[in-house]
C-alpha cells in the first residue's frame, strides 16, 4: 500500500503538487517520508486500539485533484450554511475551492483571508507546524487547497467566518485533503465555524487539518461540525497554540461518517491561559465516532475545562480519550474533564478513558466519565403527565444534549446547532 502512495506522491509532485518554493516541496517530501516510515496506525497502537481504520487504510483512494468535477448548485449546499447570508462563507467541493458558491463580502480592516496555496508560497513553514499522526503527514504531503485566515492585533470581528467543505457524488473513492490555518494576533477576537457535509451517500475519505494560533490576550471561539455521509470516512486533527492571557473555546459536533475521528490538541504556552473544550457526538446504526483530546499545561496559573457528551443508538460505537498533562512548572493549574455517555440501545457501546498526568503539586485537577441509560423515574414523571413514552425519551435525550450546546456563545451558531440536533433526535421545535 505504501508503494501505491509513493507512486501517487510522485504523480502529485509532477502534476502541480511540486509548484512553489523549493522549501515547500522539501517539506512535502519530508512529510511523506515520515508517513512511509511510520505507516498507518493499527489497533496494536495504544492511541488507536479502539478504532480500527482498516476500511480506510486498506483501500486505494484517488487524490481529490484527480477526482472528476461535479455540478453542485447553491440549492444543494443551502441546508449546510450557517448564520445570516452576510457572513463570509468559503465553500470547498470535493477538496476544491468554489468561488461561485462562496460568499466573500468586503472584508473588514484587519482581516486577511487567502488561499492556502498563496499562504504556503509566502511561508512554506506553515506546512511543518502541525505534528501528529501518519494521517496528518499525508495531509502535509498532498494538500493543495485550503484557506489561511489572519486577524490583525486588536481587531474584533463582529461575525464568524464559515468554512464549508462538502463531498459530492464525484467524491466517491476520493481522498479529500483540506487544511485551515487561523492566526489571531494579540488582543483580537474571532469566531470560526468549520463544517463538513456530504451531499450524497459517497464513500469519500476526508483527511483534514486545522491549525490555530492564539496570540497574547486574544479570544477565539471555534465550532466544528461533522455531518458527512454515513458511507464516508473522516480523520481530522486540530492543533491549537495559545499565548499568555488568551482564551480558546471549542465546540465539536460529530454525527456523520462510517468511521469518524477527531484529534484536538491544545498547548497552553504561557501563564493565565484559558481553554474550554465542549463536544457532542451522536451515533446510530453502525457508526464509529472517536474523539481524542489532549491539553498541555506547560505554565502556571492556567485553566482548562472540558465536557464531552455522547448519545449512542443501534449498534454504534463511540471512543473518548481525553488527556490532561501538567508539567512540574505548571503550578496553580485548574483543570476539569468530564465525559458523559447515554446509551439508547443494548447494542451500543462506549470506550471512554479520561486521563490526568500531573507532575505539579499545587493544582486542582479532576476528571470523570459516566455511561448509562435514561432515568426511568424521569420517564415515568413525563408519562404521568400525558407525554407518550417515545416522546418522553426524545425530550430527555435532547435535554442531555442541550446542556453542552448551551456553551456556544454565538446565538446564530447555537440556534443552528440546536436545529441539527433536534432533527437528528426527532424532537419537534
Amino acid at each position: 500500500m505504501n508503494q501505491a502512495y509513493a507512486e501517487a506522491f510522485e504523480r502529485f509532485t509532477k502534476n502541480g503538487g511540486g509548484a512553489g518554493p523549493a522549501e515547500l516541496l522539501g517539506l512535502r517530501r519530508e512529510a511523506f517520508e515520515h508517513f512511509a516510515r511510520t505507516g498507518f496506525p493499527t489497533t496494536k497502537d495504544e492511541e488507536w486500539r479502539f478504532t480500527p481504520v482498516a476500511p480506510i487504510t486498506g483501500r486505494e483512494w484517488r487524490l481529490s485533484a484527480e477526482a472528476k468535477t461535479s455540478l453542485v448548485t447553491p440549492a444543494d449546499i443551502a441546508p449546510f450554511r450557517f448564520g445570516p447570508p452576510a457572513w463570509c462563507t468559503l465553500v470547498f467541493v470535493d477538496g476544491r475551492f468554489e468561488a461561485g458558491l462562496s460568499h466573500q463580502p468586503k472584508l473588514p480592516r484587519g482581516l486577511s483571508v487567502e488561499p492556502l496555496s498563496q499562504a504556503l508560497e509566502a511561508d512554506p513553514a506553515l506546512l511543518s507546524k502541525v505534528t501528529g499522526t501518519s494521517f496528518s503527514a499525508l495531509n502535509a504531503a498532498f494538500v493543495k487547497e485550503g484557506v489561511s485566515i489572519r486577524v490583525s492585533a486588536g481587531v474584533e470581528l463582529a461575525d464568524p467566518i464559515h468554512i464549508l467543505s462538502v463531498a459530492s457524488k464525484a467524491a466517491d473513492g476520493a481522498s479529500l485533503n483540506t487544511r485551515i490555518v487561523l492566526h489571531v494576533e494579540r488582543g483580537a477576537r474571532a469566531q470560526l465555524v468549520e463544517s463538513y457535509a456530504g451531499l450524497f451517500a459517497a464513500a469519500s475519505f476526508t483527511n483534514a487539518v486545522t491549525q490555530v494560533t492564539v496570540e497574547a490576550g486574544a479570544w477565539v471561539e471555534h465550532s466544528r461540525i461533522q455531518r458527512e455521509s454515513e458511507s464516508a470516512y473522516h480523520i481530522g486533527l486540530t492543533q491549537v497554540d495559545q499565548a499568555r492571557d488568551s482564551h480558546y473555546r471549542s465546540f465539536t459536533l460529530a454525527m456523520g461518517g462510517a468511521i469518524a475521528r477527531h484529534d484536538l490538541r491544545a498547548r497552553l504556552g504561557d501563564e493565565n491561559v484559558e481553554t474550554l473544550l465542549y463536544g457532542l457526538y451522536l451515533g446510530r446504526r453502525e457508526q464509529l465516532i472517536d474523539n481524542h483530546t489532549a491539553i498541555f499545561h506547560d505554565h502556571p496559573n492556567c485553566r482548562s475545562w472540558e465536557v464531552y457528551k455522547g448519545i449512542l443508538d443501534d449498534a454504534s460505537h463511540a471512543v473518548f480519550n481525553g488527556k490532561v498533562f501538567v508539567t512540574p512548572e505548571a503550578q496553580k493549574t485548574d483543570a476539569k474533564q468530564t465525559n458523559r455517555n447515554l446509551l439508547l440501545s443494548d447494542r451500543a457501546k462506549v470506550d471512554t478513558k479520561p486521563q490526568l498526568e500531573i507532575f505539579a503539586d499545587d493544582v486542582k485537577c479532576t476528571h470523570g466519565a459516566t455511561v448509562g441509560r435514561l432515568d426511568e423515574i424521569a420517564h415515568f414523571y413525563l408519562q404521568s403527565r400525558g407525554v407518550p413514552r417515545e416522546a418522553a425519551q426524545q425530550l430527555l435525550t435532547y435535554a442531555f444534549a442541550a446542556e453542552v450546546m448551551a456553551e456556544v456563545t454565538s446565538a446564530p451558531v447555537r440556534e443552528r446547532l440546536d436545529g441539527l440536533v433536534r432533527e437528528r433526535l426527532g424532537v419537534s421545535s
